[in-house]
């Protein structure tokens, strides 16, 4: 929840408040693009400069960048935390390799694109977009060896499904940042976000896919021996520089081995756990009254980390015992699951100090007012702030903060679903045209074997039909709610 000053800590004018957002926006841009800071201390330091420029004390500019730092990772940060130990326990115990490889076994020919959006959709709503990509690319390449369905066909729709889960559906990071930000109602981004992932999975993935297979031809590259990308990939979607190329890390043989598999639909059925829950949550609040109390216990059971800690707890048993993991072991892969994050918790954090100091300059109210004289949709607006930002940093997550903090004062005016839609709208735009500044353009391209032409027909052409049909889907959900 973003935590507001009672009052500005500036009594800067409007044009001084815009110079020192601007200002701080390309400090950011700059160390993150061009020196390759972390965007960890380039977020420290874009605050300090919007805070100085805007004529904040020193006191109050620290103040309110730890506020924001602290709400931000008291609350998006357990949830990212939570979700990474479900990830690991689906991962660890082969419980994603048995979700993936039953349902491709059951398909073939031309309906394992469309299957293969399916699985990754699946897969990737407890998994980092990272750690999805490096489970699934091998079961691409096998699928693509052992048949004559092209290697693009079958990957643009994995990394299709998992790219549109990690920009549109909490609990991943970015989505969740944005309802933090905005204060938007958890639930009903969550219904919004499914709705508008379903049709932007299939454009942009079987759909998209067929296309570019016929005129980009990649052949099959030889398997990639790691099963789990290391903390390089500082976010799901964040910040790395142009020239840090994504290589999977070497297996650890430390890490616990499954004795057996646990099972198709303990799988299925524990992933889906948390969002079923904070889906009734949603439902209840919709259409029960206020003192009912099936409401009120769907109220806590739908908490974000309620549900997600229920995820935890149940995985533990149907994931990590299932497949022959002793309490040491269980626990030896929940822990392991914590350190990997650690970069994407920090940028998290900084980011929503960045954005609080953004809301106690009063920058956002200048924003908003503009943008009323304007007569611009808040929806256009957050999502044009974060295509801009997303395009000059490569991260998705600094976007995201970014254009949630300048439109934050716009979500006064909206009503509940318009909030939430708002979310999604900045969401899709973090997506858009992803490019060499990204870590996961790397990412792609080395598992596939594409050269830099190749991805950027491919990959990054993929990531702004997700943006571009993700936001018109927003705006038409805004048109019925």
């Amino acid at each position: 929840m973003t935590a507001l000053a009672a009052e500005a800590i500036t009594d800067a004018g409007s044009t001084q408040l815009i110079l020192a957002a601007v200002l701080g926006i390309v400090v950011v841009i700059l160390l993150i693009a061009w020196a390759k800071w972390h965007p960890f201390l380039a977020l420290i330091l874009g605050s300090a400069t919007l805070g100085i420029v805007a004529g904040a004390g020193a006191e109050d500019i620290v103040k309110s960048f730890t506020t924001g730092t602290g709400t931000t990772a008291g609350g998006v940060g357990l949830l990212i935390a939570l979700g990474s130990m479900i990830g690991a326990l689906l991962a660890d115990s082969g419980g994603a390799d048995g979700i993936v490889k039953r349902i491709v076994d059951k398909v073939s020919g031309g309906a394992l694109p469309w299957a293969m959006a399916g699985v990754a959709a699946l897969v990737g709503l407890p998994l980092f977009f990272e750690v999805g990509v490096v489970l699934l690319v091998p079961i691409v390449l096998l699928v693509a060896r052992r048949t004559t369905v092209p290697l693009l066909q079958i990957g643009i729709p994995a990394l299709a499904g998992l790219s549109v889960l990690h920009g549109l559906v909490p609990p991943h990071p970015g989505p969740l940042v944005a309802i933090s930000s905005l204060n938007a109602n958890l639930g009903l981004t969550l219904a919004f976000g499914l709705l508008c992932a379903i049709p932007t999975v299939l454009i942009a993935g079987p759909i998209f896919g067929n296309f570019i297979a016929k005129r980009v031809h990649v052949p099959v590259p030889a398997l990639v021996g790691a099963d789990r990308v290391d903390a390089m990939a500082t976010e799901t979607g964040a910040a790395a520089s142009a020239d840090s190329v994504a290589e999977p890390v070497e297996e650890n043989d430390d890490r616990p081995r499954p004795t057996r598999n646990p099972g198709f639909w303990p799988a299925v059925l524990t992933v889906l756990l948390p969002i079923v829950l904070m889906l009734l949550r949603a439902v209840a609040e919709l259409t029960l009254p206020e003192d009912n109390g099936l409401r009120n216990a769907l109220h806590v059971a739908g908490e974000p980390v309620v549900a997600l800690l229920a995820g935890v707890l149940v995985a533990m048993w149907s994931l990590g015992k299932r497949a022959g993991f002793d309490r040491r072991q269980t626990s030896a892969v929940i822990g392991g699951s914590l350190p990997p994050i650690a970069g994407i918790l920090l940028i998290v954090a900084a980011g929503g100090g960045f954005k609080q100091v953004l809301v106690d300059a009063g920058v956002g109210n200048v924003v908003a007012d503009a943008a009323k004289d304007a007569n611009m949709s808040a929806l256009l607006l957050g999502f044009l702030v974060a295509v801009g930002i997303r395009i000059a940093t490569g991260s998705a997550t600094v976007a995201t903060i970014t254009a949630a903090g300048i439109v934050a004062p716009l979500a006064g005016t909206l009503s509940t679903p318009e909030v939430s839609l708002l979310a999604l709208a900045i969401g899709a735009g973090s997506l858009f045209f992803s490019h060499v500044n990204d870590a996961g353009f790397w990412l792609v391209k080395e598992y596939f074997g594409m050269t830099v032409g190749q991805t950027i027909k491919t990959w990054s052409v993929m990531e702004t039909i997700i943006s571009v049909v993700g936001f018109a889907c927003v705006m038409i959900l805004d048109i019925f709610v």
